[in-house]
């Protein structure tokens, strides 16, 4: 398989750096997942992988082979796009045969190997129909199956879920991973959706404005984010943010003392920021039938979701979400807590982390 390098690569149209100057090395095997928002940069990071866009400026390196002037069809890469990008006149055996047909693969091969395929997937028995006839999870199988059917050594996915509705997707997620591990190729993955990214990837490398933030695996992006973007960017419902103050080994916020970690407190001690911004998930604020060391704050709205509450509430004048659970009776004024361990710091100017 494949290790992929890219060393200070910038794609610039005109005036305006849609990559700015982006280093990063995805692992062979690995499920490597570039997270963002719409313009951040990904797509057009992958398309730079696959050929459709000279850089321009830096080297992007397929183990170790320069691949700034080779071609699409010489790169030994297989897409999978948002639109699926079916032959809509020719029927799924077809579609998924085309490739292989293109290379001129005896037709006994390409039988075997198109049927092999199709039963991986489970649509041996819609090889006949064509892709107006097909689902939208049909349809993606079939681009899957076609992408797979070329032996390629490296995947790329340019948010191919995103047509599927919910349930379909979650299921989906499941098929990708399985098959991925099964067939140990180096996949780069593109999405916005930052669960598919939390539960899909090895590592995640967040974009923004053509710039990547941070590479780290999962539980870190979410646990330790790099700055505010990331915090903000990543966790559902997003973490609640406030403008704060150092205040003798805690912090004002809000109108409020709140307790940090002396962990916290070390760091932010050798410091000289005093403009802060503390991040709190949703999940970490806590109720408490005490007043004396709590935030109090408004109730506003309460929408119920299942396993869980998502409540909204005014905390002197700023608005902020709390998860509680499900048969919590929630209402009026009510007091928080937050856990020190578990609050992040910012610096308010350069919005990087500090402590958390």
């Amino acid at each position: 398989m494949v290790s992929i390098k890219l060393k200070n690569v910038t794609k610039a149209f005109g005036d305006f750096k849609a990559v700015d100057n982006v280093s990063f090395e995805i692992k062979d095997k690995e499920f490597f997942v570039l997270l963002g928002p719409s313009g951040s940069g990904k797509s057009t990071t992958l398309n730079m992988l696959a050929g459709f866009e000279p850089p321009t400026d830096g080297v992007i390196e397929f183990d170790g082979a320069n691949m700034n002037q080779v071609v699409p069809e010489n790169r030994d890469v297989a897409m999978v796009f948002q639109s699926y990008a079916l032959y809509p006149t020719m029927s799924a055996y077809d579609n998924i045969a085309f490739p292989l047909r293109i290379k001129k693969v005896p037709k006994d091969q390409v039988d075997d190997d198109v049927n092999r395929i199709a039963d991986m997937l489970g649509i041996s028995h819609l090889l006949d129909k064509k892709p107006h006839a097909l689902s939208g999870g049909e349809r993606q199988r079939v681009a899957l199956s076609r992408a797979i059917v070329r032996k390629p050594n490296v995947f790329l996915m340019d948010e191919p879920l995103s047509n599927l509705d919910a349930k379909l997707r979650v299921h989906m997620r499941s098929e990708l991973i399985r098959l991925q591990k099964k067939l140990n190729i180096t996949t780069i993955y593109v999405t916005h959706d930052q669960t598919e990214a939390m539960s899909m990837a090895d590592r995640v490398a967040v974009m923004d404005e053509g710039e990547i933030v941070q590479i780290a695996q999962p539980a870190d992006i979410y646990d330790k984010p790099a700055n505010q973007f990331v915090a903000g960017f990543v966790g559902s419902p997003p973490m609640n943010f406030f403008d704060a103050s150092r205040s003798n080994g805690a912090l004002n916020m809000a109108g409020h003392k709140i307790k940090i970690s002396k962990h916290t407190s070390d760091k932010l001690s050798k410091s000289a920021k005093s403009e802060l911004i503390v991040g709190i998930r949703p999940g970490d604020l806590k109720l408490s039938d005490k007043k004396d060391g709590t935030i109090s704050a408004k109730v506003l709205t309460v929408e119920v979701l299942g396993s869980e509450t998502l409540v909204s509430v005014d905390i002197n004048g700023i608005e902020a979400k709390i998860l509680s659970e499900r048969r919590a009776k929630i209402s009026g004024n009510i007091n928080l807590i937050a856990d020190p361990d578990i609050i992040h710091v910012f610096d308010k100017g350069s919005k990087s982390l500090l402590s958390g």
